[in-house]
């Protein structure tokens, strides 16, 4: 048990074997009507992406600032990295995490790759009013209007984002991945169902999942304010049974690496393994002792996961 301040067991009293017999939980009938209708009307959408200098430095890339349009009227902005040496092999999308993003990450699988990394509505360089930028709050926005619900937006901005990543370079259609970490875990997991223009995805201790159980075991992420928002106004349950994380998984076709934790008092594990135990598709997963969470084998950890990624999208 690794030591920690929190007032509650950050594991939730599961074994690594209990974890893997997480059961996923189903959803509503339409559910997947729901999604691809969203997405259809997201494909017509012209993202129209810009390009425009950046102050960043990522030594072996030149970094530039992209908006592109996504879906209500929403700009959306941030980083496009395009390798300086050599012709670019293959694109990937960076979902980030909830505390946001303020500059593109260092950590980078494969040189020879083109990176999209986006803000999220509402977030980081796509900061808008009235949405607000913490999480606590972000992630209520409109969560009583289950076709409105901010989450779906960010979804959105995924396809959006694919699409504004294949005007620039069509010739890397059928080898784009994406890669997403906690709250971009999860939006990863609701996306990737219905565009098959991703052709691999990876998701790091994924949100999200398993909403039944996520609104009932102790947390210190923002699950704890829809907790408290539910208590209140148990009618939004409705809404959150559209946006189950292990839900959207079961509906995955792609191939998917999925790295949870089995220690992480931000995204319960229990939700994280329910996404990766409801994936039908070729699948594998990374254990890691921990997220969202210092501890002793961290480093080594990361150097094998970025190993094993490496190796998971070198086929793209």
């Amino acid at each position: 048990m690794l030591q920690h301040g929190y007032g509650f067991d950050p594991t939730y009293g599961y074994s690594l074997d209990d974890l893997l017999a997480v059961e996923p939980p189903v959803g509503p009938s339409d559910f997947a009507p729901f999604w691809v209708a969203r997405y259809r009307r997201a494909l017509g959408i012209d993202p129209a992406p810009r390009l425009s200098p950046s102050a960043v430095a990522i030594p072996g890339f030149a970094v530039a600032e992209i908006a592109y349009r996504s879906t209500e009227g929403f700009t959306i902005r941030g980083w496009l990295l395009q390798p300086i040496r050599g012709q670019a092999l293959r694109a990937f999308i960076l979902g980030h995490g909830y505390g946001g993003i303020s500059e593109p990450p260092r950590d980078l699988i494969d040189e020879q790759a083109i990176y999209l990394v986006p803000c999220f509505r509402g977030l980081g360089l796509s900061a808008r009013p009235p949405i607000s930028r913490e999480p606590r709050w972000h992630v209520l926005h409109d969560i009583d209007k289950r076709d409105r619900y901010i989450l779906g937006g960010c979804v959105e901005d995924v396809w959006t984002g694919v699409s504004a990543l294949l005007a620039l370079f069509p010739a890397l259609a059928g080898r784009l991945g994406y890669l997403g970490i906690s709250f971009g875990g999860g939006i990863g997991a609701l996306a990737l169902p219905w565009d098959e223009r991703i052709v691999r995805g990876h998701l790091n201790v994924p949100t999200f999942g398993h909403q039944a159980l996520r609104l009932r075991l102790p947390t210190s992420g923002s699950a704890a304010a829809v907790q408290d928002f539910v208590r209140q106004h148990r009618h939004v349950l409705a809404t959150l049974a559209y946006y189950d994380a292990a839900v959207a998984a079961a509906f995955i076709r792609q191939p998917m690496h999925v790295a949870a934790a089995r220690f992480d008092p931000v995204v319960a594990p229990p939700g994280q393994f329910a996404i990766y135990n409801a994936l039908l598709s070729d699948k594998r997963l990374f254990v890691l002792d921990a997220g969202h969470f210092e501890y002793p084998n961290r480093a080594r950890q990361e150097r094998e996961l970025m190993a094993g990624l490496r190796t998971f999208f070198s086929t793209l």
